[in-house]
């Protein structure tokens, strides 16, 4: 048998989250302690008791996520078997790289606490939008994107079939729900996001994050993480560096890294951390392969489930 493990990113963040975990796993509690103390602040606290617009910041909701993910597979590792693949959505790949030991909890904390603020900025410098869309192939979306001629519009998440996510500048994501309902689309919805994301509008972000990058230390990861920019096995730690930089301003190709794991041999998946998102895509990107999710006490029975 053969298990990845897989992340969850932003958007998954809940008011409360991992406040049961830390109440009754102390090796979970002391995770998020340690991540108060990297961070300056009281995150636990925040994650636990909000406000809600504040957690959902994209500065706080990324290392929140992170640090409630890491503390569900400190909880669990021990009850793993051998771990073919790791893979996340957008900042959960930090934490795939977290989990493959290519760079230390504390590094990938402050890097994604900086990602969240350059993303944040970025997105104030040159103000964006994203959509998802409903009920079109890949293919279709690309193609609509490329007909947007009033502004940038670019594929941002291939998230499932029919469901894909698009990012760009507010007059070119308008005049993308105008082609894309031409063309078929079931529904065009905005996102409340604060930028671009995924989209050459993060650029900025982009150089930030890439200056943080060449200051850590990054090691050959021992399990190969499947990258969001590429689908496709990550096992040197330069090569990781450059697509965790490029996955800013690149398309997060999701449903394609869960087919290269399954073309491997992956039998079964388990998410950890908040909510269950990667689960639930999972309905329609591996049909009939088990994938269960990890996050708070009441879920850690599916670590047996699984036969992890």
């Amino acid at each position: 048998m053969s298990l990845a493990l897989i992340f969850p990113g932003q958007g998954s963040q809940t008011v409360g989250m991992a406040r049961a975990l830390a109440a009754s796993e102390p090796l979970a509690a002391e995770t998020l302690r340690r991540a108060d103390e990297i961070l300056g602040f009281p995150l636990t606290s925040l994650m636990a008791e909000g406000p809600e617009d504040e957690l959902t910041a994209t500065k706080n909701a990324q290392p929140a996520i992170l640090a409630h993910s890491v503390a569900v597979l400190r909880v669990v590792a021990n009850r793993l078997g051998p771990v073919a693949f790791t893979a996340g959505h957008s900042l959960g790949e930090f934490t795939a790289h977290v989990a493959a030991r290519t760079m230390s909890f504390e590094d990938a904390l402050t890097a994604v606490r900086l990602r969240g603020e350059l993303m944040y900025d970025a997105g104030l410098k040159r103000p964006g939008a994203m959509a998802a869309v409903l009920g079109l192939d890949d293919d279709v979306i690309t193609e609509v994107c490329a007909r947007v001629d009033r502004g940038i519009c670019v594929p941002a998440n291939f998230n499932a079939p029919g469901q894909v996510v698009v990012s760009g500048d507010v007059e070119g994501i308008r005049q993308l729900g105008e082609i894309a309902r031409e063309a078929g689309a079931k529904k065009v919805v905005p996102l409340d996001v604060s930028g671009a994301f995924h989209s050459p509008l993060m650029e900025p972000a982009a150089e930030g994050l890439r200056a943080y990058l060449e200051e850590i230390t990054l090691r050959d990861p021992e399990v190969p993480v499947i990258s969001n920019v590429t689908a496709r096995p990550v096992t040197m730690a330069a090569e990781a560096r450059d697509l965790l930089v490029s996955q800013l301003t690149s398309p997060v190709l999701w449903s394609a890294s869960i087919a290269t794991m399954l073309e491997a041999g992956v039998d079964r998946f388990l998410e950890l951390g908040p909510g269950k998102v990667l689960s639930g895509l999972n309905k329609r990107n591996a049909k009939g392969v088990p994938s269960l999710h990890a996050g708070e006490p009441d879920d850690l029975q599916n670590i047996e489930e699984i036969g992890a």
